[in-house]
């Protein structure tokens, strides 16, 4: 249809008809265009989104692929993506048709971030660019699964880059009290670090705590929520998995210091936040307290790891640590297993006696 232009604002706009997803035709108007070419364009681009023709541009695919997705994830893992989709792959594809984007076209943006250095000539990491690959891999998977996209190009060239373990820390518990008591002297962080430590909860389950999920009679504490910071707001979301979802039974020393803390807050309400912090706030602490401890160093989803470990050393399962940590038996095996060698010698030890018969 042709574009039009208003006359008393100078702009133009277009009128066109598509028919949506239940089959009855509908009528859309666009408005503000500067040029007739601009409307014409977007009229063009509209009619492709509306019937599913993949003779559009990625970019135009990747609006497509925003509305279908968006909804259904957490708005920070939705953020992640879309950071990485903006950032890193509409710049490069953006203008060209999806449904002409070929192998060598993969192969070649691939080229372009496996030879990039920043101002310290350091490269990507392995990690990150796994992570660019599999997200450009997951936008061709949509258009091969939904809108009959005949391969995906970028499962064809294979991936880039590799997941990297990190070092899994962890502190004893002598490390650990030696950090605990130079932090006394700030309590807000004294008590979060306790939290941490003692129940093995994560940053975001910590920060996302308020009285009401505290039930000091029984001694224990309800995780179903975690707390992020995103785009200048506090943003509160159900928990990272179903496991996450949990009551934490707290020694009784915890649940007379939170008691404690509780006591010091003026005004506190069951539904507020406890500690009212952030992230950012808790790794200068850890980096103050451990250096002023003379322990070494480790970041603070490794205090979780102290805690599983900790737990492990003190002969618990597999099962009953998963269950506390809100991890699935079979993570812990596989995570921790190189905490685990005194136990299989304790096993063949007992096993042996048993055939003796003792």
């Amino acid at each position: 249809m042709p574009a039009y232009k208003n006359k008393d604002s100078g702009s133009w706009y277009v009128v066109t008809q598509y028919t949506d997803w239940t089959g009855e035709r509908k009528q859309k108007c666009k408005r503000g265009f500067s040029t007739r070419r601009e409307a014409l364009e977007w009229e063009e681009k509209f009619k492709q989104q509306s019937s599913g023709n993949l003779n559009m541009s990625f970019e135009a695919f990747v609006e497509i692929y925003t509305n279908d997705l968006k909804a259904r994830l957490k708005e920070s893992t939705w953020q992640t993506k879309n950071n990485i989709i903006q950032n890193k792959i509409v710049p490069y594809f953006g203008k060209r048709k999806i449904n002409e984007i070929v192998t060598k076209d993969v192969i070649a943006w691939q080229n372009e971030l496996l030879a990039y250095r920043d101002e310290k000539h350091k490269p990507y990491s392995p990690t990150y660019l796994k992570t660019l690959h599999n997200q450009l891999s997951a936008i061709f998977n949509h258009a091969v699964r939904f809108y009959d996209l005949r391969c995906n190009p970028a499962a064809k060239a294979g991936n880039m880059g590799s997941e990297e373990s990190k070092e899994m820390l962890f502190w004893t518990k002598e490390e650990y009290q030696k950090f605990a008591e130079v932090m006394m002297d700030k309590p807000i962080s004294y008590y979060a670090f306790q939290m941490l430590y003692w129940t093995g909860v994560r940053e975001g389950e910590l920060l996302a705590l308020t009285p009401a999920d505290f039930d000091f009679e029984r001694g224990t504490v309800k995780i179903n929520k975690t707390y992020q910071r995103l785009n200048g707001r506090d943003v509160i979301t159900p928990p990272k998995t179903k496991q996450s979802n949990r009551t934490i039974q707290m020694p009784e020393f915890l649940c007379e210091e939170m008691k404690e803390f509780f006591g010091m807050q003026y005004g506190l309400k069951k539904k507020d936040r406890i500690f009212t912090i952030n992230k950012s706030y808790l790794h200068r602490e850890m980096d103050r307290g451990a250096k002023a401890a003379g322990v070494k160093r480790i970041r603070i989803h490794d205090l979780r790891h102290s805690h599983i470990s900790l737990l492990i050393d003190m002969g618990f399962s597999a099962v009953a640590i998963a269950n506390r940590v809100g991890h699935k038996s079979v993570e812990i095996t596989y995570r921790y297993a190189h905490l685990f060698p005194s136990k299989q010698k304790e096993m063949a030890s007992k096993l042996n006696d048993m055939n003796k018969g003792e």
